[in-house]
């Protein structure tokens, strides 16, 4: 039993470092909230944005990742927003519970030629825990007291919008942790990493009901070299304020771009200020012998249409 105690634990420290203290990014981004990705989107849209997602990975495998989200975001005035996100996220026996509060400012550079700058500030904190009590017929002294420790951060972000082009870039978890109660030696303390999300919308005029949308999402971690690239292509159908969207999401290791994570059909659609999206991330890779794949489900609402007639909102 102290073995395999021993072993939860040893795995855990290794779990600390696959949550990254921070809400895990899959394709939740591309389910019409960004700003759960990136700060600087909050406040773009001239609505109150809120969307709650759920993620369930690797389905067939006991104590999986799970993950749930809420997040919400404003425009405030003409220039600024302001966003939250409260997450919970379990992975067997290691739990991490956080919420973000983030800041924007907006800047127009040419309204005629829809050119803005965005910039955002957020205060991140995070708890992480491993829950001991849950482990059967713990009799090692060694193992005892609350094994939990409480992370606060900051991220900054960016973003550039010209017409239909974007760019955003992102930097998570600024500052070192604080993990002295695990005393685990070989757990690092740096926790940054980088996010780069572009893309283009492509469409033949602006009062077209179609457009597709191809961009890229690309995440590196500081601690150890990881980097991740999402490949992405979105088609949307407006009718009218509403819409419908299909696409794909192929995500690889940088090191590995032939041998891809997973593949992911999306599905979704926006009608009367109520939001739907759903992705099936196929797994591609030596979990596939193991699980069915990993389900990602957002729900959402839009809420006082017009609070700002800003055209950067757009």
């Amino acid at each position: 039993m102290k073995k395999t105690v021993f072993i939860i634990l040893v795995l855990g420290a290794f779990v600390v470092r696959g949550q990254e203290l921070t809400i895990p990014q899959l394709s939740q981004y591309l389910s019409d909230n960004p700003f759960l990705m990136s700060p600087s989107y909050a406040g773009i849209g001239n609505y109150v944005k809120v969307r709650m997602n759920g993620l369930t990975q690797w389905v067939g495998i006991p104590d999986a990742p799970d993950t749930q989200s809420l997040s919400a975001d404003v425009r405030l005035g003409n220039r600024s927003g302001i966003g939250l996100v409260l997450y919970n996220d379990s992975n067997g026996e290691t739990q991490q519970r956080g919420s973000k509060v983030s800041f924007a400012h907006h800047l127009t550079i040419d309204r005629y030629e829809d050119h803005f700058l965005s910039m955002a500030l957020s205060f991140n904190l995070n708890q992480f825990r491993i829950a001991i009590e849950n482990f059967d017929d713990n009799n090692d002294l060694g193992i005892n007291n609350d094994r939990a420790s409480s992370n606060p951060n900051f991220d900054i972000g960016t973003l550039y919008r010209k017409g239909n082009f974007y760019l955003s870039l992102n930097v998570a978890n600024l500052l070192n942790k604080d993990f002295e109660k695990f005393n685990f030696l070989f757990e690092p303390n740096v926790l940054r990493n980088y996010y780069l999300y572009s893309g283009y919308k492509f469409r033949k005029s602006r009062r077209a009901d179609f457009e597709w949308e191809p961009s890229i999402f690309f995440q590196y971690f500081e601690s150890d070299g990881r980097s991740v690239t999402d490949l992405n292509l979105k088609f949307r159908k407006y009718d009218f304020i509403n819409y419908y969207y299909a696409g794909i999401t192929y995500r690889f290791l940088n090191d590995q771009v032939a041998q891809p994570l997973y593949v992911a059909p999306i599905i979704g659609l926006n009608k009367g200020g109520f939001y739907f999206g759903y992705s099936y991330q196929i797994i591609l890779n030596e979990l596939l012998g193991y699980s069915s794949g990993t389900h990602v489900l957002t729900l959402g609402v839009d809420l006082f249409q017009g609070i700002s007639n800003c055209t950067c909102t757009y």
